[in-house]
């Protein structure tokens, strides 16, 4: 594998790592803070953000080495825990996956160039449930959310009931795990 492209693997790897703790312990703050439609959310995207760290990792060779990771650090409130969720899924969304993904392309690392990808797509869809949260709670609507469903293949990420098949990876519909209230 080529090293800059090893190098992101590795990077994304332990940005989705820290993404999935964080919106962990953000899920217990919004169940604290009575926001059980939130703390859903969270949880349901901590277990698509570790679906990408594993994506990531099963990429790279076995070996033991370090990586750097850029992520937003610390828990403030619920407002201010979606509101770093949206900034965390810009930067990969505007930042990360588009080069990452243009790098590994040209350096004809076919498996990361899909695992970026995937990442890439699913992250969008994460950044518009945390944008839709923070409106309906901050114009005193609340939000709403009973059901949610990932892909355990590549972390799509839909309301509701799972699809026949996933849009972004083409998974079985039996590969989507269900977080429900």
């Amino acid at each position: 594998m080529k090293e800059i492209t090893k190098t992101h693997l590795k990077n994304a790897f332990s940005g989705e790592s820290m993404a999935n703790i964080r919106y962990k312990i953000y899920s217990e703050k919004a169940k604290k803070q009575d926001f059980p439609s939130i703390s859903l959310l969270f949880e349901a995207i901590a277990y698509a953000e570790h679906v990408h760290a594993r994506n990531h990792l099963r990429r790279l060779p076995e070996e033991t080495d370090s990586a750097i990771a850029h992520a937003p650090f610390g828990v403030g409130d619920t407002i201010q825990n979606l509101e770093k969720g949206i900034e965390g899924e810009e930067f990969e969304i505007n930042e990360m996956y588009p080069s990452y993904k243009e790098v590994a392309d040209f350096q004809s690392e076919k498996k990361a160039a899909i695992s970026f990808k995937w990442a890439l797509e699913a992250e969008g869809i994460h950044k518009a449930f945390f944008e839709k949260a923070k409106e309906k709670i901050e114009s005193g609507e609340g939000y709403k959310l009973e059901k949610i469903n990932i892909c355990s293949t590549c972390g799509y990420t839909t309301k509701g009931k799972a699809p026949d098949q996933c849009p972004i990876c083409g998974a079985d519909k039996k590969q989507f795990r269900k977080f429900e209230t």
